[in-house]
């Protein structure tokens, strides 16, 4: 026998008011957070497919910021070495003019003092902040100043000139990533964008019968060569030449060490890991409290100068006023540094080209990905308005119902 009691009603009446607000508080809730999927058992096919265009919206998004942030620094560095391309073709014009062996001794002069300015300028642009207060050409030590000018007296000068300028070292390019595993290379450094010689180093150390003794590595440009126990010099130069730095490495036939040549005109860095000394072995490099600085062996031979050398020998030739030399070596080493710098301008160009088109890529793909997620997990609001409108509607009549039907209790006695 069923037995009905007279507290059933308000019960039963409290159960089903509490499940109507439950659905009135969850469909506020996505109307608030502009969604249909407030939690999981909502839609858990479309759930798990609005957590993948999320993380790939996102990704995507970041790759945006990180591809301006490479269009604009490619745009300034090219601005930056316009200005130096300029500076040298105007160097290379004094440059001819002194060679034509019309001018008096005393116009040289002036010449050369023209090209020691327009050399301080040069310096200036390679010691460049971008808009950010990192170095342009210093590579990832973004804080260090490339080169320093080194200043002193000059045979013919009668003034305080410039006598040397120091590169201070810039470590590997920057990389940021800009789309899924591909990397974009950001800087060009200072020992590339200013260098006029395929530079050339000779170890001065025999080193026929050497041998690694412990693992190892050492990085050439930036790339980092590993080596094993027995190693021997012609296994490493093998390494150095199947590596991605564009240093083609051989035995020197005359001291039987280590020999390198660049094969284009740059800067070569070397540099041991901490944990070894390949390169101190072979008599390349010796060790060195300043990482920035240069660190060659005393003994090495090292030769491939940078464009400022180039620009101070044109100098010092117009300051003697030696014809032959300044249309010979002097134009010759000017045209080099200017063929680098050239090829460097092409370079950043097509960087910030590849930058541009994918730029424009992620642009369609990020509006793409966007209504993917809204696909699975927008709220129609229309429809969303209506159903609050008749939750709220059922839930006003069921408060009034219950207000009726509920017989009055004892409290209602007590008034």
């Amino acid at each position: 026998m069923y037995r009905v009691s007279t507290d059933m009603p308000n019960r039963d009446m409290q159960f089903y008011l509490r499940r109507q607000e439950e659905r009135l508080s969850n469909i506020q809730s996505k109307i608030a957070g502009q969604t249909r999927i407030h939690e999981l058992r909502d839609d858990p096919l479309a759930a798990s497919h609005a957590v993948r265009y999320e993380s790939y919206l996102s990704r995507l998004e970041r790759f945006e910021k990180n591809t301006l942030y490479a269009r604009d620094h490619f745009n300034q560095t090219d601005t930056y070495l316009r200005q130096a391309n300029d500076l040298m073709q105007r160097i290379r014009e004094i440059a001819v003019q002194g060679a034509n062996g019309t001018y008096a001794k005393e116009d040289m002069h002036y010449m050369a003092v023209e090209v020691n300015e327009l050399l301080k300028e040069l310096v200036s642009i390679s010691n460049t902040l971008g808009p950010d207060g990192r170095q342009l050409f210093a590579g990832d030590k973004a804080f260090t100043e490339p080169f320093r000018m080194i200043e002193g007296t000059v045979q013919g000068g009668g003034e305080t000139l410039v006598v040397g300028v120091e590169y201070r070292g810039a470590g590997a390019s920057r990389k940021t990533e800009i789309t899924d595993g591909t990397y974009a290379t950001l800087d060009i450094g200072g020992g590339e964008a200013f260098w006029a010689e395929k530079m050339q180093i000779f170890s001065g150390v025999d080193a026929s019968e050497y041998r690694v003794t412990a693992a190892g590595a050492f990085y050439v440009d930036g790339e980092e060569i590993t080596v094993n126990p027995g190693d021997t010099l012609q296994g490493i130069v093998a390494k150095i030449n199947e590596s991605a730095a564009p240093v083609k490495a051989y035995v020197d036939p005359e001291t039987r060490g280590l020999a390198l040549e660049g094969t284009n005109a740059h800067l070569i860095r070397m540099e041991d890991r901490q944990d070894s000394k390949v390169l101190q072995d072979l008599g390349i490099i010796v060790a060195n409290a300043d990482p920035g600085a240069p660190n060659w062996n005393p003994r090495a031979r090292v030769s491939g100068g940078s464009a400022f050398d180039m620009v101070l020998r044109l100098r010092d030739g117009l300051f003697r006023g030696d014809v032959d030399f300044i249309g010979s070596q002097g134009v010759g080493g000017i045209d080099l540094a200017l063929n680098n710098l050239q090829s460097r301008l092409a370079e950043i160009g097509s960087r910030g080209e590849r930058a541009e088109m994918t730029w424009r890529r992620l642009n369609e793909e990020i509006p793409q990905a966007t209504a993917a997620l809204n696909r699975e997990a927008s709220l129609d609001f229309a429809t969303a308005a209506m159903d609050l409108s008749m939750i709220e509607f059922a839930h006003k009549a069921t408060l009034q119902t219950a207000a009726k039907v509920l017989s009055p209790s004892l409290l209602d006695f007590l008034r």
